[in-house]
């Protein structure tokens, strides 16, 4: 969920570009560096602040993480890259470079840019460098590439939702202490979901445009990251499979640049809508669920 952050400032600093002049015939690739590489080295230096301020750094190790917090981080790893990769099309293919040049270089920088946190990790004493973390990335990235590619549009997004719970009471400093840090740290409340735009796999039907199916999975119980520890300490960890309907909000025509950037970004959370939970080997519905 760093990515998230690293996301969001990311964003925020480049909105100038985002809200360029459009009778501009394209926004300099330069700017886009410079605003990127501002955005970039920003988010940077909160998250190491944030994440690895308090207990420092120390030698480099691997670790291998694939069993912890029932695999929620890895489609966090996921859906970071991915976002960012949409976010690196959406500007470079503004720019000067051909469509084919901004698409393989979004998607390339959109690994190699998460790729500082991993090492960060790798010097952590807390953490440590894992090979499924860079697993998780390159799929967010390849799945952008893909679609693009051969498609030419984003059939299946990937989108995040979250709700507070009560395990942070429970260990607040590794599951957040306040609503910022839960909603990075607490995976209980994290779910992530893959938006199917329907109308876009069945263009000649009646679908309506602006209606998804979403898949999503998440978890619960977890106050400790692995099973056992869990288990060990009374506590009963497990998954939570969703299905339900989704809003494409990159439907909605507008000729306001502002209003085309919030609804771009609006679009990386899944809104609240009806939903089946599938958890504990029974099914529920919820009329909003998020």
């Amino acid at each position: 969920m760093r990515r998230i952050l690293l996301l969001a400032l990311t964003l925020s600093i480049l909105q100038p570009c985002f809200s360029q002049d459009s009778t501009s015939h394209y926004i300099p690739l330069k700017k886009v560096k410079l605003y990127g590489g501002i955005g970039y080295a920003a988010g940077m230096l909160v998250l190491s602040q944030a994440w690895y301020a308090e207990n420092g750094l120390e030698h480099f190790k691997f670790f291998n993480d694939n069993a912890e917090w029932l695999q929620v981080d890895k489609f966090g790893h996921t859906y970071g890259t991915y976002q960012l990769s949409r976010i690196n099309y959406e500007l470079l293919r503004s720019t000067e470079l051909s469509n084919d040049k901004a698409l393989l270089w979004s998607s390339l920088l959109s690994t190699a840019l998460f790729l500082p946190i991993e090492i960060l990790d790798g010097f952590s004493p807390d953490y440590g460098f894992s090979y499924g973390d860079m697993i998780a990335n390159a799929a967010g990235s390849g799945l952008f590439y893909v679609q693009q590619k051969y498609w030419k549009e984003q059939r299946i997004k990937p989108k995040f939702s979250f709700r507070s719970t009560s395990y942070p009471n429970l260990r607040p400093n590794t599951l957040g202490k306040n609503f910022p840090e839960q909603l990075l740290k607490d995976y209980n409340g994290q779910s992530y979901w893959f938006s199917f735009d329907i109308h876009a796999f069945a263009k000649e039907s009646n679908w309506p445009k602006w209606v998804n199916l979403a898949i999503g999975y998440g978890a619960e119980g977890m106050v400790y990251s692995r099973n056992g520890e869990n288990e060990n300490a009374g506590y009963s960890n497990y998954r939570k499979l969703f299905i339900g309907v989704d809003f494409d909000l990159s439907y909605i025509e507008t000729s306001s640049r502002f209003l085309k950037t919030v609804l771009f970004i609006a679009d990386f959370i899944r809104l609240p809508a009806p939903t089946l939970e599938l958890s504990q080997g029974k099914v529920s519905g919820h009329l909003l669920h998020y």
